[in-house]
């Protein structure tokens, strides 16, 4: 189990709600740790082995689209460490990758191919999404007509906001925001049309990109457990809350607490890191077919 890192043998880049960043030779080591967050807050509760299931599950994804756009992933094996970090493999090993520094987009982008979570909210009230029209009746995690990109901004703290397609482009300029967009719902149909061959929904997505020599590329993680919703197609009944191999689970179990979803987060039961963990490592398996 890894909660976070401190390694003074490198220069540290950032720490996020789950990953912790280092640079060295002008490229990053990005390290998945345990950590979980729910609603942007860090809980202080850590998921056994996530770190490592984020990190195989992107890894095969980046693979799985390279053909589509390419990737900020210069390496993932322990020899390509820095020589400092020699007495950190044990702990280090399946949770990090290597990559270029780039700009990053500062956007979360969201594709959603059916209506749950923050949209459905937002359906209730206006049925809209995003200021996206959809149709009339829809019932909570029905599929949508045809996937819809909702981009939200980035939060370094609190909570992300899901914004207007035209906020982005007037931020990022109308022309990259266009080829983002496509290339988003591009990604989401082609994991989705896989994964639904593996007996898993995927009912939104986010993806983070950015700009590297003048090219835009996938960066972060990628169709993860913590950046999707995975629904098991076996156990999909539009209408309500689904069955999930995401952390959905955790979610809901903290909609059920006195909690205003603002730090700090309460912690976790053990039965509900267990359940957690077995549902990221199923995600894994199904998809991936990995076992750790």
């Amino acid at each position: 189990m890894l909660y976070e890192t401190d390694y003074k043998e490198l220069k540290l880049f950032k720490k996020g709600k789950v990953w912790d960043v280092y640079e060295f030779d002008g490229r990053l080591l990005i390290i998945a740790t345990d950590r979980i967050s729910c609603f942007d807050v860090v809980l202080p509760t850590p998921i056994p082995d996530k770190g490592k299931m984020l990190t195989q599950l992107s890894l095969f994804w980046f693979s799985f689209l390279k053909g589509t756009i390419d990737n900020h992933l210069i390496s993932s094996n322990l020899c390509d460490l820095p020589a400092a970090l020699e007495e950190h493999h044990d702990e280090l090993d399946k949770r990090f990758v290597i990559t270029r520094k780039c700009e990053v987009v500062p956007f979360e982008c969201v594709v959603r191919g059916y209506i749950s979570g923050s949209g459905w909210k937002e359906y209730k009230q206006n049925q809209k999404v995003c200021a996206i029209a959809l149709p009339p009746g829809l019932k909570e995690a029905d599929k949508l007509p045809e996937p819809i990109f909702t981009p939200a901004t980035k939060a370094e703290a609190g909570h992300d906001i899901n914004v207007e397609f035209g906020y982005m482009a007037n931020n990022i300029g109308q022309e990259l925001a266009n080829k983002i967009k496509d290339i988003s719902i591009t990604l989401y149909e082609k994991a989705a049309a896989f994964a639904q061959s593996r007996g898993i929904l995927i009912a939104d997505t986010k993806f983070e990109f950015g700009m590297c020599e003048g090219k835009l590329i996938l960066v972060d993680e990628a169709l993860t457990s913590d950046s999707s919703r995975f629904w098991p197609k076996e156990h999909y009944k539009p209408g309500g809350p689904q069955v999930s191999f995401d952390k959905q689970f955790v979610r809901d179990y903290l909609e059920s607490l006195d909690w205003d979803k603002s730090p700090p987060a309460p912690s976790l039961p053990q039965d509900v890191v267990e359940k957690t963990q077995n549902k990221y490592r199923q995600a894994l398996e199904s998809l991936a077919g990995i076992s750790l």
